[in-house]
């Protein structure tokens, strides 16, 4: 709200400075002169009451804001006092001051206003920083009692207590991801907000199992490993909401192969304007940077060797096409004829291309890796099985399947790792980072969650526990497919298009009835049953995503009406969650295409998705999965749910 006061403000008092002095003024023009200075008091107005009610509920800075706000309403008034003309027959002989006696009166207000609202921005940032700095404490002051609890009774009273911390901390951290805009800073506290949601439960289970079986060494470390990985998520927050990094290191940027291409394209082709603003060693050493990384994709035991050889015989190619640049760059550098200039710019454009086909071999290499891993381990077959041996308290045959999850999440980092080099935006970068950090502290929790149940094989507090971390693993599969999606979109230039969902009305047919819609205050009853329904959505994404991807036929309508909905489910889900590109309830009927009178449409489209199933069932001309069309069914029906509560 103030950003906008001070644009709307800057914008009119613009233009009463601007205004030019004519001979003659209409009434019309005197007129509109005063609507501007009353409409920019109004709005401070507004917005120093916000400002003062801060103010009274932070003692420790009242008296810096409250003197900003005065100062703000000061300058209000006098630009109002200025602009009061619209009744003035001859405003230069009368005695009262004006906008058109006193120019520079109105610019010093101006100036009062600008300056201190932004003060008022600023005392009101800190005091939002306080808060969630505040609310941290709680919560690892919390964690802390909950570490020590020795008693079921003492656990869940401490933990109710958490649970309401951790609700707050969520609602002042989703606010302030919100208002972020570096888009890198959002990506890594989306990362951070997302491991303190999942671990949330973890450290339920964990430290129940942890209570059970007090002198279970597995049972303990994995506690641990949840606890220390909360603190480390808490402790990235902080330092993302201060701007700040612990002990004053700066903070050291990924460094992607896609990254470093654009930047060295962009200097090659800066030739073509200036041959003197860089030099030929600069060059050089950022390819062999680029070349550097591209080992990690060479020495990689998962690389396919067609993709190997092919990315090795570009990078030998790409030394050989700046090796020719460099040489008839530094001739035109001596003599600027008409035939070099051509050479170099032939040179320019090869060195280029060369550089193109690098990255689009990488990123083949990357995606088809991990799309063949996913679809690999689509069965869950490693966690379906440490389950029934732990149950069965067969230690030895746990101990051969989690060697297979230390080889599965292995195979996951590495292909995390050449995910980012791929992923051609930093928002990406750090999801990629984020999903090789869940794969590498999640598979050794599984494996002390697993051997915990196989040591007591009776008891349903560790087989809960196994549970819980086994869907946290599968979660992060599933959000590995969407990244894996979205690094696709990046680099075949779909980014930013709004999909068209299958399963509901198309672009066009309703779009002259959309009405802007008026924002609604939602009580505390009715965000929990939005939330409730967005975590549930997020969860029959993936359930529909895993049976869409065990179709052969891709291409058939059943699938692409499935996939079409896991889509824009998900895109609700995170609407729930304050993330993703849906910012207001507008753009999610938007997105979705859905007016009023069309919400019972889903329903419909569930009823008509069932009825193709089952007739492809009677007929016998394909295998359907009754469970893929009870999650459609059930996602369609939560889709509906939370429209109609929005």
């Amino acid at each position: 709200i103030g950003f906008l006061i001070i644009n709307s403000s800057c914008s009119q008092i613009t233009t009463l400075i601007n205004h030019k002095d004519k001979p003659k003024r209409s009434d019309k023009t005197l007129q509109a002169i005063q609507r501007v200075g009353q409409a920019v008091n109004l709005a401070v107005g507004r917005f120093v009451t916000v400002g003062e009610a801060i103010a009274n509920e932070n003692h420790e800075l009242k008296e810096e804001m409250s003197v900003a706000c005065i100062e703000a309403r000061r300058a209000g008034e006098t630009i109002a006092q200025l602009t009061d003309v619209a009744n003035l027959d001859h405003p230069e002989s009368d005695s009262h001051i004006t906008i058109f006696t006193d120019k520079t009166g109105v610019v010093k207000a101006a100036r009062l206003l600008l300056s201190s609202v932004t003060k008022v921005l600023v005392l009101a940032d800190r005091i939002v920083i306080k808060q969630i700095i505040t609310s941290r404490n709680k919560v690892l002051a919390t964690m802390e009692q909950l570490e020590k609890v020795s008693s079921f009774q003492e656990f869940v009273q401490i933990f109710s207590q958490f649970g309401n911390e951790m609700v707050e901390f969520a609602h002042l951290t989703g606010d302030r991801q919100n208002d972020l805009k570096d888009e890198k800073k959002k990506a890594r506290m989306a990362a951070s907000r997302a491991v303190l949601e999942k671990c949330t439960m973890m450290l339920l289970t964990a430290s129940k199992t942890c209570l059970r079986h007090p002198d279970c060494e597995s049972a303990r470390i994995n506690k641990d490993g949840v606890f220390h990985r909360m603190r480390l998520a808490l402790e990235q927050v902080i330092e993302i909401v201060t701007d700040s990094r612990p002990n004053g290191e700066n903070e050291m940027a990924p460094i992607s192969i896609y990254s470093g291409i654009k930047e060295f394209k962009n200097k090659v082709e800066g030739l073509r304007e200036n041959l003197y603003f860089l030099s030929k060693e600069n060059l050089s050493t950022m390819l062999e940077v680029i070349l550097e990384h591209t080992e990690d994709f060479t020495d990689s035991a998962y690389t396919s060797h067609e993709h190997r050889e092919h990315i090795l015989e570009l990078s030998k190619q790409a030394k050989m096409e700046l090796e020719h640049l460099v040489s008839v760059w530094m001739q035109a550098q001596n003599q600027k004829t008409k035939d070099l200039m051509e050479d170099l710019e032939v040179a320019i454009l090869k060195t280029c291309q060369c550089m193109n086909e690098l990255k689009r071999e990488v990123h083949s290499a990357a995606t088809s890796l991990a799309a063949d891993l996913l679809k690999y381990h689509t069965d869950h077959m490693v966690l379906k099985a440490l389950k029934i041996t732990g149950v069965e308290g067969n230690l030895e045959a746990v101990a051969e399947y989690t060697c297979k999850l230390s080889e599965q999440k292995e195979q996951l980092v590495e292909v995390c790792r050449l995910l980012r080099h791929v992923s051609g935006t930093e928002p990406l970068e750090i999801t990629c980072i984020h999903a090789e950090d869940t794969f590498q502290v999640t598979g050794p929790q599984i494996i002390s969650a697993a051997e915990t149940l196989a040591l007591h094989p009776s008891s349903k507090i560790a087989k809960e526990n196994l549970e819980v971390f086994c869907e946290a693993w599968e979660s992060q599969l599933s959000d590995m497919s969407m990244l894996l999606r979205e690094i696709n979109d990046v680099f075949e230039g779909r980014r930013g298009e709004k999909r068209v969902y299958l399963s509901l009305p198309r672009p066009g047919k309703h779009n002259a009835n959309l009405k802007a819609l008026k924002p609604v205050k939602l009580d505390t009853e009715e965000q929990a049953k939005i939330a409730k329904l967005g975590l549930e959505l997020h969860l029959l994404t993936s359930d529909v995503d895993s049976e869409t991807e065990k179709w052969e036929d891709q291409e058939n309508e059943i699938v692409q009406h499935g996939q079409g909905m896991s889509s824009m489910a998900y895109s609700m889900y995170l609407f729930t969650r304050g993330e993703g590109l849906l910012k207001t309830t507008q753009d999610l009927f938007h997105q979705a295409e859905v007016h009023d009178d069309d919400k019972p449409m889903l329903l419909l489209e569930a009823e008509k998705l069932i009825s193709m199933c089952k007739q492809l069932q009677v007929t016998r001309t394909i295998k359907i999965s009754t469970k893929f069309y009870a999650v459609c069914v059930f996602l369609l029906r939560s889709m509906s749910s939370l429209l109609f509560l929005m």
